[in-house]
């Protein structure tokens, strides 16, 4: 990672923690006072738009947990036990038949 990625990241974290919007101009504003000279401003557009609208410090917690979409599956799941029962057993059929054997490739063991 760059220092510049890295300076963007760092200051877009310290928003996040201050409970301040992030955007482009106020990442720049950390930035400059960081006294971090090469940062294009590209960097800070970039981090601004893809944390718009998120909440930095649950993309966080988020992490060690697994991710976002563990949750609603883990909820379906407790909600049916049945129905994730035969899902799983589906799903394993399934990666069983997707399995060729060497046998089907022209060889054995032996050959």
């Amino acid at each position: 990672m760059s220092n510049a990625e890295l300076a963007t990241s760092y200051a877009a974290l310290i928003l996040a923690d201050d409970g301040v919007e992030i955007t482009s101009d106020k990442i720049q504003t950390l930035i400059k006072a960081a006294n971090v000279n090469d940062v294009e401003p590209i960097w800070s557009s970039l981090f601004a738009k893809a944390l718009e609208g998120k909440d930095v410090k649950e993309l966080l917690s988020a992490v060690g947990s697994g991710g976002g979409a563990a949750a609603p599956a883990a909820g379906a799941a407790a909600a049916a036990p049945g129905a994730a029962a035969e899902e799983t057993k589906e799903e394993a059929k399934k990666e069983e038949e997707k399995e060729e054997s060497d046998e089907d490739m022209g060889f054995g063991l032996f050959d």
